[in-house]
């Protein structure tokens, strides 16, 4: 009984991933899959930040960019040597896609915090985006 009140200490002490996640999920304005598709059509980057194993096994969304989440921060910030021109402007609409839809909401409040006002995250990521019928393919193997 005393290590569990311990514990719940310790756990009031601290935020938890959950507290973080609810947190970053307000200071975004988190799209469906086809709101996310209707933002590409107008010239919004969709970021895929899934590994490429994963998309290997489940596939891509064509005109998707993938930056997996290691690399995506040095890729987007106009400031790195290591800064990907396509996707590196601040003002430009990036809509991140991960698994489920939980990484890509970190993701997307730390670019927010990095001067990308208007990234977000699809809601429900890329199991969303299947399950509403939207375009899938094959990775390119």
């Amino acid at each position: 009984m005393a290590e569990r009140r311990t514990a719940q200490r310790r756990t009031a002490d601290r935020r938890t991933i959950g507290d973080l996640l609810g947190d970053d999920r307000r200071r975004i304005d988190r799209l469906t899959p086809v709101q996310a598709l209707a933002e590409m059509d107008g010239g919004a980057v969709l970021v895929d930040i899934r590994c490429q194993e994963l998309r290997d096994e489940t596939g891509v969304i064509p005109e998707s960019r993938h930056l997996p989440l290691s690399v995506l921060y040095w890729r987007l910030d106009p400031t790195s040597g290591s800064r990907d021109p396509d996707v590196s402007d601040p003002d430009r609409r990036i809509i991140l896609l991960c698994a489920h839809g939980y990484s890509s909401s970190l993701a997307a409040a730390t670019l927010r915090d990095l001067g990308f006002a208007r990234a977000t995250d699809v809601d429900g990521g890329f199991e969303a985006w299947a399950a509403a019928g939207l375009p899938v393919t094959a990775a390119a193997g």
